[in-house]
């Protein structure tokens, strides 16, 4: 029962907040989705725009669709500007109200993981997370699709050695990886370390401390190693800094690859012309040039609800948030139809939806999502899905594709993701294994 204090009080906060009040009010039952966001503090170039992303998409279904299959969607956001602790008091105070979690943070994913089948709680750390979390017969609760940290390393590999000329030609060359020294950014470092051992090329992880601001020694020492290429696995002001500091001292800026979350507007812009030629990874197309986009400016923005400004749409990390919140959308359609549902789905019956997705080229097309991403069909088994990575480049102005779809190394990946769950899963959490062929 909610009191009438709440009312006054939420209704007061909405309406001091405009389009980016903490919660949806939706009338009668709905669908309670929380954010944990970051718009303080030195990562927020990067949490906003992903947090406008949600926003926006959730409200597009409410105004358009009357929320999903006619219930709307509730969403409170929580700041935890990227800080552990703060997240996961954020999700024990949202928890009892939630049947999925977005905690936008490798750090808060880890800290969540151990309490989702407890609480019946989704988790969706959507291409960031624990990697070994993709294995869902030990993480029944846990998604990290559209693709893991793993498999992008190896797609970042496979995009090197085609540029090398193949990937026997990357013997004898130097890769630096350049991390944010906390668990997201030590991630990737596992994989990097077996495909150099298989390949023959020189590896060396140079650590940034948080929040990033201070690079001078790690630039000093890849001007030093003079390295072939460099992979960079930054956030926030971080992003910034190491892309103002490549171009200090001359690097060559195509050489120099962000990971999906060091490839945005707010991690370019601040070099200006010294940014040109710098790549990222994506997983998801940049540009405002889709018919969602066409939507949102008609039944968000027009009305004066959009959380960003309107030249905001199609920025990379606003798309991102946007297909994240699709991503979570059509999960739980996928539960309601399955369980015949004209009100809010439990917490299983989401995980049942997200363990069950499958979004074909026509689902995306009618989403006014068809090209932005690919299809992804997601398994008991498979907690990452069969996403594909691609390579963007920032020309000055804008994002470009610059690469084909790149299926990452899987058999080099999933052994020793599956061998990383009977660690984190079995052995750890003591898990059991889940048989599922069982499973329906």
């Amino acid at each position: 029962m909610i009191s009438k204090r709440f009312v006054v009080v939420a209704v007061a906060l909405a309406l001091a907040l405009g389009p980016l009040a903490s919660a949806v009010l939706a009338q009668g039952p709905s669908i309670f989705i929380p954010l944990l966001v970051y718009r303080t503090g030195p990562y927020a170039p990067s949490g906003i725009p992903n947090a406008n992303g949600f926003q926006d998409y959730f409200n597009l279904l409410n105004e358009r669709d009357g929320g999903i299959n006619g219930v709307k969607i509730a969403v409170e956001e929580c700041e935890t500007q990227y800080d552990t602790k703060q997240g996961v008091e954020c999700y024990e105070r949202l928890k009892s109200k939630a049947v999925l979690i977005n905690p936008y943070s490798t750090g808060i994913t880890y800290q969540l993981i151990p309490k989702a089948p407890g609480d019946k709680v989704v988790v969706h750390s959507m291409g960031y997370g624990m990697t070994a979390s993709a294995d869902g017969r030990y993480f029944p609760w846990v998604f990290n699709f559209p693709m893991t940290y793993w498999s992008q390393a190896s797609s970042f590999v496979k995009y090197v050695g085609a540029q090398e000329g193949g990937l026997e030609k990357l013997k004898g060359k130097k890769i630096v990886h350049i991390f944010h020294n906390s668990p997201y950014g030590k991630e990737a470092n596992p994989t990097l370390e077996t495909l150099a051992k298989a390949h023959g090329f020189e590896l060396t992880l140079l650590a940034v401390d948080h929040p990033g601001q201070e690079q001078k020694a790690t630039w000093l020492q890849v001007r030093r190693i003079n390295p072939d290429w460099i992979y960079l696995s930054g956030w926030g002001v971080m992003n910034g800094v190491a892309v103002k500091e490549a171009a200090g001292i001359g690097y060559k800026m195509d050489r120099l690859v962000g990971n999906w979350w060091s490839g945005s507007e707010s991690d370019v812009i601040p070099a200006g012309d010294g940014a040109k030629g710098y790549k990222s990874m994506t997983f998801h197309a940049p540009g405002a040039g889709f018919k969602v986009h066409q939507d949102v400016i008609k039944h968000v923005y027009d009305k004066g609800k959009g959380a960003a400004k309107k030249e905001a749409l199609g920025e990379v990390y606003h798309n991102r948030g946007m297909i994240n919140a699709m991503l979570n959308a059509e999960a739980i359609r996928t539960a309601m139809a399955k369980y015949n549902l004209k009100t809010a789905p439990t917490g299983e019956q989401v995980r049942w939806g997200f363990e069950n997705l499958d979004l074909t080229e026509a689902q995306l097309d009618k989403l006014g999502m068809k090209g932005m991403i690919r299809p992804l069909k997601v398994s008991c088994e498979n907690h990452e899905g069969n996403g594909l990575a691609a390579v963007q480049q920032w020309d000055g102005k804008q994002w470009k594709v610059v690469s084909d779809w790149i299926e990452p190394m899987r058999n080099v990946v999933r052994p020793k993701l599956e061998e990383a769950a009977v660690q984190e899963g079995g052995e750890k959490l003591k898990y059991a294994k889940r048989d599922c062929s069982k499973e329906k």
